[in-house]
């Protein structure tokens, strides 16, 4: 049996959504997601070559089921990371794209979206001084300081900034990506908590 993959995207302009599917050219699947109606281009958060893909595909929607935005598209209200980790319990070969390098206008677009999403800690919850964990390696910390920013090796940066700069270090050469996806507190990512707190403060 031939392997297929079971790809993850995400979508600055849609915070909170994610895509998941199969495909046999992930590259091919991603430009034709790339329509005139969505005003950045998807990015994979997370791609895997496994050898029954459409049962992963089956398996993993079912088990979501209260996360699908519809019952017959494959689009899910959660946060890409815990998709992850249901796929940590399946033979597969992570295959996510080390680059995913836009021009710098589309890039200025995906950064624009993305702060625009974004929450300072206070708003979060989260003390100053407080530790965050990298999702794919808890061994990696930041730490929490004013507005949005985190310590990272000694150096103050954004969210995102302070993302990538470890995913460059793990291999990705990557020009673009919401932090709030990467960083957790408290078994939650930043964009699940404030998700969540948002709810809360709405209902």
């Amino acid at each position: 049996m031939s392997k297929s993959i079971f790809y993850i995207l995400t979508n600055a302009a849609m915070p909170g959504y994610v895509k998941v599917g199969i495909t046999d050219n992930l590259q091919s699947r991603m430009h034709q997601l790339d329509t005139t109606s969505i005003p950045v281009p998807f990015q994979c958060y997370y791609a895997a070559e496994v050898d029954d893909a459409k049962l992963i595909e089956k398996a993993l929607l079912g088990g979501l089921a209260d996360h699908r935005v519809r019952s017959n598209r494959e689009w899910l209200t959660i946060d890409p990371a815990r998709i992850v980790d249901i796929l940590e319990a399946i033979p597969h070969k992570e295959i996510t794209p080390d680059d995913q390098a836009t021009n710098e206008a589309t890039k200025q677009d995906i950064e624009t979206a993305i702060r625009r999403s974004a929450s300072s800690f206070e708003t979060l919850n989260i003390p100053s001084g407080t530790t965050l964990t990298f999702t794919r390696d808890p061994l990696i910390t930041c730490t929490a300081q004013q507005k949005n920013n985190v310590l990272l090796e000694g150096e103050t940066l954004s969210v995102s900034a302070a993302a990538l700069k470890v995913l460059h270090k793990l291999g990705r050469n990557w020009s673009t990506v919401n932090g709030y996806q990467f960083w957790e507190y408290e078994d939650e990512t930043l964009s699940e908590r404030r998700n969540r707190l948002e709810e809360e403060r709405s209902s």
